[in-house]
């Protein structure tokens, strides 16, 4: 009879080829659960379209005509709460600004009045804010506002910083026919409408989605602050919350509640999150200098108003993830580079002032080289220093900043004595 046992070695065999089965058969169920459950769980939460069978009179006619709109506002959470397009388009026949279609009377652009109906608080935030009127009057100038504009202006602690303000100099010698398309594309976020309400909320929740994701994300800033004289987004990028943000950022609670954004959805920062969102112990603004301790933007930066309320809405924020100890230690830091660069600027203006006082420049601004230095060496250079000290921008501190201020005001003495000494 013959023996069917295996011997000791083909045993050991067999057990290591089934072991060896087992533990890939174990990884690949592991590779799955990790992979496919995530995969199954995007596509089959498919995005909903409230009008996909809507009879809408305007939808059915708009499926055609603009059928992305009809798309993106199928999707938008303004749909869901069954907000038409006639309760921000339509309005009566001696509306400012009213145009006949398909026998109504329509706003081809709703402007913050229509807004204003449903989100009352943020439209009267936003109208106090730099966005606001400032924003426009930055460009455009202050002559053309109505009186009562002119006013509601005034009130605003950017309007009292420079309460009557002509055309802006390079936008005036530069002409419409090219501002329009620079300047004013991002300046006209506080334009006034023909109804008189200010602004254009569009500029940053882009229609017709609406989308609370689209509007905290950092590349909807990008559209305007950018650039030698305000590169918040460059210097955003380069700061460790920028970099949080690339790495990580699609891990994040973008459609969040407002108001209740905690470190769970947002364990580092956007612009949206420091300077708009109920974040930590402040709670939601329209009002982007609501935070802010400075006027950063001018030549020669000066406290704002409220600064210190200001201060303590803004530490609030950071005091979500930083200790106290660490908060005042950079607010005391950055108050100190503040005031250096400020200091700086001051010379500018001394190297240049003997040369107005003796007449040695025309009236007509920008048409001598030693203007647009001056002008750069501030506008540019001392902006973006201060802008990267407090945004955490290590490069634009420097090399972008402070560098170029001193070696501007090198070249500014090395011009004026040419003048003074012809």
């Amino acid at each position: 009879m013959t023996d069917s046992t295996p011997t000791a070695p083909l045993r050991s065999a067999r057990l290591l080829v089934a072991g060896l089965v087992t533990t890939i058969v174990v990884l690949a169920l592991a590779l799955v659960a990790m992979v496919i459950p995530r995969g199954s769980a995007v596509t089959s939460e498919a995005r909903v379209n409230v009008l996909e069978n809507s009879d809408d009179t305007c939808v059915v006619c708009h499926r055609n005509a603009t059928p992305g709109i009809v798309e993106q506002y199928g999707h938008s959470g303004m749909a869901a709460a069954k907000v038409t397009c006639r309760d921000c388009h339509e309005v009566a026949a001696d509306y400012p600004g009213a145009e006949v279609h398909e026998k109504a009377y329509i706003l081809a652009q709703p402007t913050t009045a229509m807004c204003q109906k449903c989100h009352e608080t943020e439209v009267a935030q936003y109208s106090q804010s730099r966005h606001g009127l400032p924003s426009y009057v930055a460009v455009a100038g202050s002559q053309d506002l109505s009186q009562e504009l002119l006013a509601a202006y005034q009130a605003i602690p950017e309007g009292q910083f420079a309460p009557d303000k002509a055309r802006n100099q390079i936008a005036a010698m530069e002409g419409p026919e090219i501002t329009r398309f620079a300047c004013e594309s991002c300046h006209n976020v506080g334009k006034p409408a023909a109804d008189g309400s200010v602004g254009q909320c569009q500029k940053c929740h882009s229609r017709h989605e609406f989308s609370l994701e689209q509007a905290r994300k950092p590349e909807t800033c990008n559209n305007c602050h950018i650039g030698p004289d305000h590169p918040q987004w460059e210097i955003y990028f380069e700061s460790k919350h920028g970099i949080k943000y690339s790495t990580d950022g699609q891990n994040w609670n973008w459609e969040a509640e407002p108001g209740t954004l905690t470190v769970q959805d947002f364990p580092a920062p956007t612009c949206a999150t420091c300077h708009f969102s109920g974040f930590g112990a402040s709670g939601t603004t329209h009002d982007v200098g609501d935070r802010l301790t400075w006027y950063l933007f001018s030549s020669i930066s000066e406290r704002r108003p409220a600064w210190e309320d200001n201060q303590v809405r803004m530490q609030n924020v950071c005091a979500a993830c930083h200790n106290n100890g660490f908060i005042d230690d950079y607010y005391m830091m950055a108050d100190g580079a503040t005031g250096a660069v400020n200091d700086f600027i001051v010379q500018s203006n001394d190297i240049m002032q003997p040369l107005r006082e003796q007449n040695l420049l025309t009236d007509q601004a920008f048409d001598e080289p030693i203007e647009f230095t001056h002008y750069e060496t501030w506008h540019h250079y001392g902006r973006t220093a201060k802008f990267g000290v407090w945004m955490q921008g290590a490069d634009y501190t420097q090399w972008h900043g402070a560098y170029e201020v001193v070696k501007g005001l090198v070249e500014l003495q090395t011009m004026a004595d040419e003048l003074l000494n012809k």
